[in-house]
């Protein structure tokens, strides 16, 4: 059948609008990218750079020989990777418990965590709580207030309540109590959305700004995103400089790096959970 004139009019209309959107959206991204690579004499003469003629690592050398910059990253990989992993532990966990019809005060634990979704207690409470528990300038204030999702476990126990139940029975046939079950057939089927439920909290572990400025006061325990913070803020760097004795390259390409440095990481690791994540996304919203 033969596209009419109005149709191939619009659909390449489309193209040039939708191509253009790309464009916008793709190119600070782009020159991100462009200016941390040149070479600071190039970027001193030049005022605005849309492709280096010499490509320069001298502003990630100077970020990663500084203490304080890869240190940060040192803390952000390990709040991520440890709070990712209890907050999968934690989720899954409250989520097939709920899951079970046969659990006395089900009905209440869900309506408290509901509770907490509609209902946030705010900055001070939270901060007391934090304080109490002693927890100021250490990295389980990062971890253990967000270590479980109302949201999530709700999403989860949706997903759990679908597995048919003769799973379960025909495990407990052959000798299984619910822990060997939970964890040698329950957590096996559930990998799609273990990988889509750990990519949300992986991202949100990894951003921890706010919680950061607000519980970790020792410098030498700031995560990346608060030192990105410092960075773009500290025109001159002074920060930076205390550990190097070399001239610092144009405070630019410096920000323009730890950018990049703070945002590869989680576009590296989605490529490995897409297919899963496809599959994951949506789990346990629709029953049927």
């Amino acid at each position: 059948m033969k596209e009419g004139l109005g149709n191939r009019l619009f659909n390449i209309g489309n193209i040039v609008l939708l191509g253009l959107v790309g464009i916008i959206t793709f190119f600070p991204l782009y020159y991100v990218f462009v200016v941390s690579f040149t070479d600071p004499t190039e970027y001193l003469k030049e005022s605005f750079v849309l492709f280096p003629k010499t490509w320069s690592l001298e502003s990630y050398k100077f970020l990663m020989a500084t203490g304080a910059f890869p240190k940060s990253i040192g803390v952000s990989v390990y709040v991520t990777l440890v709070g990712t992993a209890l907050s999968l532990i934690f989720t899954a966990s409250l989520a097939y418990t709920l899951s079970r019809k046969r659990l006395r005060g089900r009905r209440f634990a869900l309506i408290a965590i509901l509770i907490t979704i509609l209902f946030n207690p705010g900055m001070i409470p939270n901060y007391m709580l934090v304080r109490e528990l002693h927890l100021i300038d250490s990295l389980w204030s990062l971890i253990l207030p967000a270590l479980a999702s109302g949201w999530n476990v709700i999403l989860m126990k949706g997903f759990f309540d679908s597995i048919p139940a003769e799973l379960e029975e025909s495990a407990s046939m052959d000798g299984c109590n619910d822990l060997s079950t939970f964890f040698r057939i329950i957590l096996p089927l559930s990998l799609p959305s273990l990988a889509a439920f750990g990519l949300f909290y992986a991202v949100a572990y990894w951003n921890q700004f706010f919680n950061a400025l607000i519980y970790i006061n020792d410098a030498s325990k700031w995560p990346l995103q608060v030192m990105l913070q410092n960075i773009l803020l500290n025109a001159n760097n002074t920060d930076l400089r205390m550990d190097v004795s070399t001239v610092p390259p144009p405070s630019e390409t410096l920000k323009m790096a730890a950018v990049i440095v703070a945002t590869v990481p989680i576009l590296v690791v989605y490529p490995f959970l897409q297919k899963h994540f496809a599959k994951g996304a949506m789990v346990g919203s629709v029953k049927g």
